[in-house]
């Protein structure tokens, strides 16, 4: 009785090794297949949709667009805010995933932690952050909106980084309050003197080389610039500037008649929320 009863278990114990076994191969096979398969285009880290990169301009920090972000998210239901990127002083990432990869609109937060570099470290920077997208989250294709010096920093970017095996193809962009021509006040200089400062400055180097490189600006691209009567630092005249840039057939210009809209509350406006939605998304 026992010997029996003891053959029986190991031919048991044996049979349920051998499905095991044969069920791990076909588990191992079936996910071979999911990932391997030819014209497959799912990818565990790929984002939905086209994703829109926000980068907030001279001296700004995380709460610049942190609130517009929170209501467009919370309060509208417009999407998520997705991956925060911050950038170092080096040029170095960390990258925060702050909501699901399958959000649909998705957002993405910038954050330079040297806020008063030049347009072309910061370009440099923001460069650093698309390829990331580009390499770890098989993002093709992206939305742009810089608030102040980041739209400009936005334009510099796509003018300058346009190769799209390492870069995502921008297919929209949103400057808000962005002095195309500099700032005007000579006060604010007195103040401010690092380098981003010198770039902001009329006639500045940095700005000329925008306005002849013009023609580096590609045709694809459709480009709203948003601005307000009452932003005292970055004036409609030099918002409006950017018509020296972008051709009129690409570019939609938004003057808001608000004495009381001020620079900074431009991207704490709900108003200007809905433009910016339904600018990138409404269509």
């Amino acid at each position: 009785m026992n010997d029996k009863f003891s053959n029986t278990k190991g031919v048991n114990v044996l049979n349920k090794k051998h499905i095991m076994t044969i069920a791990t191969v076909l588990i191992i096979l079936l996910g071979s297949f999911l990932t391997f398969t030819p014209g497959s285009k799912v990818k565990s880290n790929q984002l939905a949709g086209i994703p829109t990169i926000f980068i907030h301009g001279y001296k700004g920090t995380y709460n610049s667009f942190a609130n517009m972000l929170k209501r467009l998210e919370e309060d509208n239901g417009w999407g998520e805010k997705v991956l925060l990127y911050e950038v170092t002083k080096e040029g170095k990432i960390r990258v925060v995933q702050t909501g699901s990869k399958n959000a649909d609109p998705a957002y993405v937060q910038v954050v330079l932690e040297d806020n008063r570099a030049s347009f072309e470290d910061n370009a440099k920077w923001l460069s650093h952050v698309l390829a990331h997208l580009k390499e770890n989250y098989d993002v093709p294709r992206v939305n742009l909106v810089g608030h102040s010096m980041g739209g400009i920093i936005a334009l510099k970017y796509i003018m300058e980084y346009q190769d799209n095996e390492k870069f995502p193809q921008t297919s929209k962009l949103i400057t808000l309050g962005s002095p195309f021509d500099g700032i005007y006040s000579k006060e604010y200089f007195r103040i401010h003197r690092d380098a981003a400062a010198i770039d902001l400055m009329p006639d500045s180097a940095a700005l000329n080389i925008l306005r002849t490189n013009k023609n580096a600006f590609p045709n694809h691209i459709k480009v709203l610039s948003i601005g307000s009567t009452g932003d005292f630092i970055a004036v409609p005249e030099s918002v409006k500037s950017l018509q020296d840039i972008v051709s009129a057939n690409h570019l939609q210009q938004i003057m808001i008649e608000d004495d009381s809209l001020g620079h900074s509350a431009l991207h704490e406006n709900k108003k200007i929320d809905k433009i910016i939605y339904d600018y990138l998304y409404g269509e």
